[in-house]
């Protein structure tokens, strides 16, 4: 098993920002990008890593930035350590494999979601309003139904440890103007139904997700990660039926084993146990070698 990164120290590299999951690197003309092994919950880092998370993340990533690039550029320049500048060098084996050189875009402040089938945060907003970020749902859905047409349901971005804000795409136009909001909604949802169509394929449904997008040289970009059980909700196929939570290949076992303690999503962060961090761990690869035939 490769080793496993809770968080980096690479004292003669600019660390510029610490976020839920990524240790952000700032290299003068690029970014370093590591996915540590950390998980949050409920916006909260737990204490436990689950073990190549980071690895896991990262392969899926640039599986999908790869079978996407037609649609739409993405940020990666390379994720070959041998490749990055020679600061890098003294940190290569903990870089290998869970990191990325990429662009210095400038990210947009919100956090483009599709939902495909009806959902987590958005069942919940539905049952207390009929509608998803503004836009008007048929009465009588049953959680985890499909939907007719992707839907585009943005939110703010918030900083770690504070719950995003859904919000309208009125809103959205607001924040980043009409004409970028008017790109990004188109964009989504054909990168949504692209990536839903090669996920069937190996009986996997993308129920939703979230992309993050960025300017570089004038450019609208993909950046961050993408398609991954960290920013989707994957469901196997073969065990699929509308009217409940579904299985997942996400961190599902953990969310369910934190409600099922009745944790009250304030310090102190409770332990995770052997069990649900060995499950976890084993959705994550699962979903790896669905996708892309690999392993690690």
């Amino acid at each position: 098993m490769n080793q496993t990164v809770f968080e980096t120290n690479f004292p003669t590299l600019n660390l510029v920002k610490k976020g839920k999951v990524r240790d952000i690197y700032d290299l003068d003309n690029a970014l370093l990008i590591v996915a540590t092994d950390r998980i949050s919950s409920f916006d909260v880092i737990l204490k436990e890593p689950i073990p190549e998370k980071g690895i896991i993340l990262t392969q899926i990533s640039l599986f999908w930035f790869k079978a996407l690039e037609p649609l739409v550029k993405n940020h990666l320049i390379t994720s070959k350590a041998e490749e990055y500048p020679k600061s890098c060098r003294p940190y290569a084996e903990t870089l290998q494999g869970r990191s990325m050189l990429v662009k210095k875009a400038k990210p947009l402040p919100v956090e483009c979601v599709v939902r495909g089938y009806i959902s987590g945060s958005g069942w919940k907003s539905y049952q207390e309003s009929g509608d998803i970020c503004g836009i008007n749902l048929p009465k009588g859905l049953k959680e985890s139904d499909k939907l007719a047409e992707p839907i585009f349901t943005p939110s703010t971005k918030e900083e770690v440890g504070t719950h995003d804000i859904n919000i309208n795409f009125k809103e959205t136009a607001n924040k980043i103007g009409k004409e970028t909001a008017d790109k990004v909604k188109k964009l989504s949802i054909a990168i949504y139904k692209k990536g839903v169509e090669i996920a069937e394929k190996q009986g996997i449904i993308i129920a939703d997700t979230k992309f993050e997008f960025g300017f570089f040289q004038d450019e609208l970009i993909l950046i961050d990660e993408l398609l991954t059980p960290d920013s989707s909700r994957f469901w196997p196929s073969a065990s699929y039926k509308a009217g409940g939570p579904q299985k997942s290949f996400d961190k599902q076992f953990v969310r369910d084993y934190l409600l099922s303690i009745n944790w009250d999503k304030k310090p102190p962060i409770p332990s995770l146990p052997k069990d649900i961090i060995k499950n976890t761990r084993r959705k994550y690869l699962e979903a790896l070698q669905k996708l892309t035939g690999t392993t690690l």
